[in-house]
């Protein structure tokens, strides 16, 4: 039996390891999982940068990965505690943004500042408990390549952003952006996409309402 399975089939030591690890009541990694662990376990390539204020709640058992001259800059956090947060190459994630995880960030990306990102809900079914104390659920967000993010931008848990998209600044991206489109507002709506025959962006054309 694996170390992981092992951990899996023991809560009483799934909890010590836990403990190790990260502070109860925290999502801060403790030091030395900082200085130690993850500049090992984790995958930053050539070129990449990570200034020195963004704040790393990065933990090993989940992936972490910042592709070749990708910059995260300062103010910003990056959760994996619940979902790995894998960036691309040659992308920029913008002042004062939160990324938590499960978050996939593809090549030629920016995000503006303020933007947040979050792979997980809290469940909230059970009344007789507080929200925080009955876990969460998740679904993985994807950003396209050659995506640009505005300012204050809220993408929410299991959408798609295409290929090529533009999510206009303020907007709260609710469900799916198909690749080469304009997306705005809250709940976000697609006003134009790339037509490849024409080469132009043209406005999306609103259904007809129907009168009863």
């Amino acid at each position: 039996m694996g170390l992981k399975e092992r951990l899996k089939g023991n809560e009483g030591l799934k909890r010590f390891v836990h403990w190790l690890l990260v502070p109860s009541g925290q999502a801060r990694p403790r030091l030395w999982v900082r200085w130690f662990v993850n500049p090992f376990y984790h995958k930053k390539e050539k070129g990449a940068t990570i200034r020195r204020r963004t704040r790393m709640d990065v933990l090993p058992w989940n992936n972490f990965e910042l592709g070749a001259n990708s910059t995260i800059e300062d103010f910003s956090t990056i959760n994996n505690g619940v979902g790995p947060v894998k960036i691309g190459r040659n992308t920029r994630i913008g002042l004062g943004n939160t990324l938590i995880g499960p978050v996939t960030i593809k090549d030629d990306v920016r995000l503006a500042q303020n933007v947040v990102l979050s792979g997980l809900n809290h469940n909230y079914e059970d009344i007789s408990q507080p929200i925080h104390a009955q876990g969460v659920s998740t679904a993985p967000i994807v950003i396209g390549e050659e995506s640009w993010i505005g300012a204050n931008v809220t993408i929410v848990a299991g959408v798609t952003v295409g290929k090529h998209c533009i999510i206009a600044g303020g907007s709260v991206v609710t469900k799916d952006v198909p690749p080469y489109s304009v997306a705005v507002g809250n709940p976000a709506k697609v006003l134009k996409q790339f037509n490849h025959h024409t080469g132009e962006w043209e406005r999306v054309q609103k259904k007809p309402s129907v009168v009863v």
